[in-house]
């Protein structure tokens, strides 16, 4: 099962890639993300007492915790995948071979990041996805995608160079404790109170730099305003929801070896100072934006902070932070696409061209507006059950200042982005270019309604499922104090 839950998108993609018709093409994409989702929905529901899902001597494994993101993963994906056949209609003028293909190839390497159980292998696996996504973000062809290309790769390649040296650090720690060294996760973990601490904390510090730059923490968040703002909608909406909880992920993996070696609180402290930090900065360049896929990008950034802020608080939050992981994300995938929307009916993303969309394009209008309150915290969607979990996890811990830190951040950060797209979507449109003759429809509305469903749905109901994965997940994340 493990083999071809990475198998069968890789087949996809080379099928993709193989078939000559720009306008077919992009139908095998639902076709490979439902398939995708057949077989996660088959890994998923396997008995407690079946073999796990498993593979190349324990290298490949899926657990609790990969479950969670797994399945996320592949809702995500087959969400997005619906959107893309209405929008690359609406870009014919693209050639769509590559960007099919590594949309499905990217697919397949965030399975196998979440699969990984080796080090060594998650490494290959979480550079082979930035290696995919790296052609998706020029698909626009321009000066400016290209730069965006160009930054995502150099910054991503520094992130990825101090993870190696992070790996080896790990691996010395072993060496130095007189072991015998490994990068297999459940031997680390093992043996993790006989690790050699200072090689442990330094390896614990580049593998939290080097995946987090991947995450988009600050201040390693740089390559994102420039990536997500020249993005196609659907990638945008894959980055911020796929490739940064793959790389969480990551600093979740190497999380639970310094759990076991009892140096959760040295991690901790350093995740809440991290995630703190990366709260302020969004907040303060969401503060009066003008460009408002950039803000997004430092939504993201913010958002990336809540998620580390909760792991670092442990207990309850950890259980909250896994939530956030999914809410987040399904409602980026509302925010990217209806901008995308929105952008391809004004023809700018700036709001000084951009007013009114909630008369030009009424339902990608509405559901911007509805994905803002849902990311900014307010009831009755989900990111609000989750930020409220962290929070008051924070309090019942006694961490009354990072607590109200993140309180503080969050009433910031609704103000800053509320002004922005209020800005997009009030007022009266400025004159229509000859030209372009966007309108919503089926196509690219109904998978960004499907988004919000979700969204409002973990607002007011947990499946009792996906309640007790969330609970088994956290459970191999929990500190006890």
């Amino acid at each position: 099962m493990a083999y071809w839950l990475i198998a069968f998108p890789l087949v996809m993609a080379a099928v993709t890639f193989a078939l000559p018709s720009n306008r077919w093409r992009p139908w095998l994409l639902p076709l490979g993300a439902l398939g995708h989702l057949g077989l996660v929905g088959v890994a998923l529901s396997q008995p407690g007492d079946a073999p796990a899902v498993s593979g190349l001597s324990g290298w490949l494994l899926l657990d609790a915790l990969g479950k969670v993101v797994l399945g996320f993963i592949s809702v995500i994906f087959f969400l997005c995948s619906l959107y893309a056949p209405g929008y690359l209609a609406i870009r014919s003028d693209r050639p769509n071979r590559i960007f099919c293909a590594n949309l499905l190839a990217v697919l397949a390497s965030m399975t196998l990041v979440v699969l990984s159980h080796h080090l060594g292998l998650m490494w290959v696996a979480m550079e082979a996805t930035t290696l995919a996504t790296a052609p998706l973000l020029y698909f626009n062809r321009n000066a400016r995608s290209l730069e965006a290309t160009w930054k995502y790769l150099l910054i991503g390649s520094v992130g990825i160079a101090l993870a190696l040296f992070g790996s080896f650090f790990l691996a010395y720690s072993s060496v130095k404790a007189g072991l015998e060294s490994t990068l297999l996760f459940d031997q680390l973990i093992t043996e993790a109170p006989k690790l050699s601490q200072p090689w442990l904390h330094a390896a614990f510090v580049l593998l939290f730099i080097g995946y987090g730059t991947k995450m988009g923490l600050a201040p390693m968040h740089t390559w994102k305003p420039d990536a997500y703002g020249e993005a196609p909608g659907i990638v945008g909406t894959l980055l911020a929801a796929g490739v940064t909880s793959c790389a969480f992920l990551a600093i979740l993996r190497v999380y639970q070896i310094c759990r076991a070696g009892a140096d959760a609180e040295f991690a901790r402290e350093i995740m809440i100072f991290m995630g703190l930090l990366s709260m302020a900065i969004g907040a303060v360049f969401m503060v009066r934006q003008r460009d408002f896929k950039r803000m997004l990008a430092y939504s993201s950034v913010e958002h990336m902070g809540i998620l580390v802020i909760g792991i670092g608080i442990g207990g309850l939050a950890v259980y909250g932070a896994l939530l956030h992981l999914i809410n987040n994300g399904l409602t980026k995938g509302v925010l990217f696409l209806s901008a995308g929307n929105i952008h391809r009916a004004y023809g700018s993303k700036f709001t000084d061209d951009v007013r009114g969309a909630i008369q030009r394009v009424p339902l990608s209008g509405a559901l911007f507006l509805a994905g803002f309150l849902a990311i900014t915290g307010s009831p009755p969607f989900g990111p609000f059950v989750s930020e409220f979990t962290i929070l008051n996890a924070a309090i019942a811990s006694g961490r009354y200042f990072a607590g109200g830190l993140l309180l503080l951040l969050l009433g910031i950060v609704f103000i800053g982005m509320g002004a922005t797209v209020l800005a997009v979507v009030q007022g009266t449109p400025p004159e229509q270019e000859e030209g372009n003759s966007y309108h919503d429809n089926a196509s690219t509305c109904v998978p960004i309604l499907l988004f919000m469903a979700l969204v409002l749905l973990l607002g007011v109901y947990i499946p009792p499922s996906l309640e007790s994965l969330l609970r088994e997940a956290a459970a191999l994340l929990e500190v006890k104090r």
